[in-house]
């Protein structure tokens, strides 16, 4: 007997009900934050960087999935790709052979990281970084893990572990042992090396939380550092990798940087499923992997499946065909120029800073009276209801989807897919300009909607 599920009639008789479900049986609080902010759409279908409304109405998607989009939505090239894997009816994951599809993309991956030799393949971000940090601890046989504040690697035990947001942390103690450093601080760093137990310092190149790129130089005399006390340096590009910021590593901006172990996801799924890759070099995995007793020492049930594995292949193919990291190299070079334009233009605009399409928009204290005067009101209530009005705007008056790049921050990061471009640009830096002459006309629907932000966050203390 063959059973019948039509996926199409289900969302016609249910889709409706998509908040109320999210209520009763998810998340309870994402529905009610997005209620209060004015977020809570109902997106019909989406195709590259737009989302499109009942009413037919588009969106310039500035957000990307949180980096997960990078080829935007529904790529052509990554559909035919799976559909081609699930015609094909592989013997997937038998766990007792070797398929061709994950040496293939490990080889593919790999050439864009010559000083790297293996991969391992789990499904997200977070796995990709335990990993490093199993084999980093494994190999160097010590048990700390140095990071930088305000990073972010992932909500997992270890991963959070390693994690600079304390409103991430707070509850899950005890964690494993690691200390912060600042990002930057070469002094810092060895001090920590002298104590004689680091095993990693892992570090993003560029910062997602506020978008703080690290100071020309620190990674390689991190690294160096880092290798004169028996320690290696992780990598965390599961953000910026895969040409987020114009090239097809953030690391690689800086000459002479050669991660240990570098982690990847998001953009390797091309948005259909889920996939992160942990490079690593040679002597790492055989260290782990040192005898056949240990073969399974380290793995996951559903990584190097055949559909992540081909959207993975499709990805790095589109990504070499259509030139995607030099589009993301110039288009955010022209975004981030005509906004950094806008500096003397504005008061309450502090800072434009950031690679490639990896953007951070920062506000700042104005100079003017009244200005001031509302600033300081909405700092008083929570720092990053100012950022939070420009975000909102956006969405309702321009169509245009973006965030606000960590708690308690005044900055809005730009993430949107690699494939924009000036038609892309021009309806974006059009767009702000929009909200920032509001912001600063003394009055407008911004300030109005600031009052209810306020009484929000007091009400949530």
């Amino acid at each position: 007997m063959t059973s019948e599920f039509d996926l199409g009639a289900l969302l016609a008789e249910r889709g409706a009900e998509r908040y109320e479900l999210h209520t009763k049986y998810l998340n309870h609080q994402l529905p009610r934050m997005l209620h209060t902010i004015g977020f809570d759409k109902v997106y019909e279908r989406a195709e590259g960087a737009h989302f499109w409304d009942a009413d037919g109405d588009d969106y310039l998607d500035m957000l990307a999935g949180f980096g997960v989009m990078g080829l935007g939505r529904h790529h052509p090239v990554v559909r035919k790709a799976l559909h081609d894997v699930l015609d094909a009816q592989l013997a997937d994951l038998t766990r007792f052979d070797c398929q061709p599809l994950p040496g293939l993309l490990a080889e593919r991956l790999l050439t864009h990281s010559p000083h790297l030799d293996r991969v391992f393949f789990g499904n997200s971000g977070t796995e990709a970084v335990e990993t490093a940090l199993k084999f980093a601890r494994f190999v160097t046989g010590k048990p700390r893990v140095l990071y930088c504040d305000h990073a972010f690697h992932g909500l997992t035990t270890g991963s959070l572990s390693v994690n600079g947001e304390s409103g991430f942390r707070d509850g899950f103690a005890p964690l494993l042992p690691d200390t912060a450093v600042p990002l930057g601080d070469l002094d810092a760093l060895a001090r920590e090396l002298k104590k004689g137990d680091v095993a990693a310092l892992i570090v993003e190149p560029i910062q997602g939380k506020g978008v703080h790129e690290a100071p020309s130089g620190y990674l390689r005399a991190a690294q160096e550092l880092l290798h004169k006390h028996k320690a290696v340096m992780i990598a965390d590009e599961v953000q910026t990798g895969l040409g987020r910021t114009g090239d097809f590593y953030a690391y690689q901006h800086e000459e002479g940087v050669e991660p240990d172990l570098v982690c990847v996801a998001k953009a390797l799924s091309g948005g259909y499923v889920p996939v992160g890759a942990t490079l690593g070099k040679d002597w790492i995995f055989k260290k782990v992997y040192s005898s056949m007793d240990r073969v399974l020492v380290h793995s996951a049930s559903f990584g190097s499946n055949a559909q992540a594995m081909a959207a993975g292949l499709a990805v790095l193919s589109v990504m070499e065909n259509e030139q995607i990291v030099a589009n993301a190299r110039a288009t955010g070079e022209q975004l981030r120029s005509r906004l950094a334009a806008l500096i003397d233009k504005y008061e309450l605009l502090a800072d434009v800073r950031g690679r490639g399409l990896m953007i951070g928009i920062e506000f700042g204290r104005p100079d003017s009276l009244k200005l001031r005067g509302r600033w300081t009101m909405l700092q008083a209530a929570r720092k990053g209801l100012f950022a939070q009005m420009v975000v909102v705007p956006l969405l309702r008056r321009h169509r245009i989807l973006t965030q606000v790049s960590g708690d308690h921050l005044e900055v809005i990061k730009l993430i949107p897919p690699l494939i924009i471009g000036e038609r892309d640009v021009d309806r974006f830096v059009e767009a702000f300009t929009d909200v920032m002459d509001d912001a600063h006309s003394g009055g407008g629907l911004m300030w109005d909607f600031g009052k209810t932000l306020i009484k929000q966050a007091v009400a949530n203390r």
